[in-house]
């Protein structure tokens, strides 16, 4: 009985700029509510042509305030570029515009190249990791303060955002184990240690005044189009943005590739299709399967749906079409659509 929901990178397609990307996401949302997807993420990347969602505090308020019932909230803000007491300011501002909307997932990579992250920080301190100690800082500082507390977040205080860990290695894993918070992975672009990372984190797993068990989302690439076909055609923009992101001139989304032969060697492609392993790629009845595949295998509690397209025509029919599948799936008791 699992939620769908939606991971948006508010992509910039091949001669369009951030405000059409910003305006296709809050379309999209739109959309993703009326279907009955749980919670729209955005997530933060920086230095990248193809992505506007740099400022995702900002473009979840903006998605936000275009709906009404959907959670949004990062997938995630990577909070080694900002002071805890910064983002417990912008999440609590978000919660307070929104209340019992805003979600805070947060994450441990930079979301960039090392130039571009001490551009953000202007210090790059990597001998020690304080990414837990800065996790307990910002839960902290959305909590209940102390009485001796002398730095407080207003807004923020007292509104308790739901935390999330997200990773793509055994080290978010453990982390939301200990600290008994639920946990995003990043399968839809980093699946190798999805399996043990699940395992590590449900077996260590530790009640806590959030939540009582472990509760494991993982990402999945879903391409749903009218045939295998045309779905195959419409995936190659995102196999193009993985295989240039390798070769180190990332861009923007770039419209789909007939043959990907002339495009790529063997080693990028073998490189792309094991970064991408994670996607449903098809007609309807094989997003079907493939998601009751991904359900069955992985004992997800949720999932979230991403699908990187040029045409956002396209875009909008892949979401409509994953969302029926999962009713699909519900009225045969495999799954249930979200609540």
């Amino acid at each position: 009985m699992i939620p769908f929901s939606v991971l948006d990178l508010s992509p910039v397609i091949e001669g369009a700029t951030p405000r059409d990307a910003f305006r296709n996401t809050l379309d999209l949302a739109q959309h993703a509510e009326r279907w009955g997807y749980r919670r729209y993420w955005l997530a933060e990347h920086h230095n990248m042509p193809g992505i506007a969602s740099a400022a995702t505090s900002l473009v979840i308020g903006h998605v936000a305030g275009g709906t009404k019932t959907i959670r949004v909230g990062s997938g995630g803000i990577m909070l080694p570029n900002h002071s805890p007491l910064v983002i417990a300011e912008q999440f609590g501002t978000l919660e307070s515009l929104y209340p019992g909307r805003i979600d805070l997932g947060i994450g441990r990579a930079p979301g960039t190249d090392q130039r571009t992250a001490h551009a953000l920080r202007r210090h790059m301190d990597l001998s020690v990791d304080t990414f837990p100690q800065d996790v307990l800082e910002l839960q902290a500082l959305l909590g209940t303060p102390h009485p001796d507390q002398k730095v407080h977040a207003v807004p923020g205080e007292g509104l308790n955002v739901p935390l999330w860990i997200l990773g793509s290695s055994l080290y978010g894993a453990q982390l939301a184990a200990m600290l008994g918070l639920p946990y995003a992975f990043a399968s839809h672009f980093a699946p190798d240690a999805m399996d043990q990372a699940l395992e590590v984190y449900r077996t260590r797993f530790e009640p806590s005044a959030q939540l009582d068990r472990p509760y494991a989302m993982i990402g999945v690439n879903v391409i749903a189009a009218a045939t295998d076909a045309e779905a195959r055609l419409l995936f190659t923009s995102l196999q193009q943005q993985f295989v240039r992101l390798r070769r180190g001139v990332p861009g923007q989304v770039p419209p789909p590739l007939a043959d990907m032969a002339g495009f790529w060697s063997d080693a990028e492609r073998l490189g792309v299709e094991r970064s991408l392993s994670v996607s449903v790629v098809g007609s309807p009845a094989t997003v079907r399967q493939g998601l009751a595949d991904v359900i069955e295998k992985t004992g997800a509690d949720e999932l979230m749906i991403t699908a990187s397209l040029y045409d956002h025509r396209a875009r909008l029919r892949a979401f409509e079409l994953t969302a029926e599948a999962r009713d699909s799936l519900a009225r045969e008791g495999k799954d249930a659509p979200a609540a």
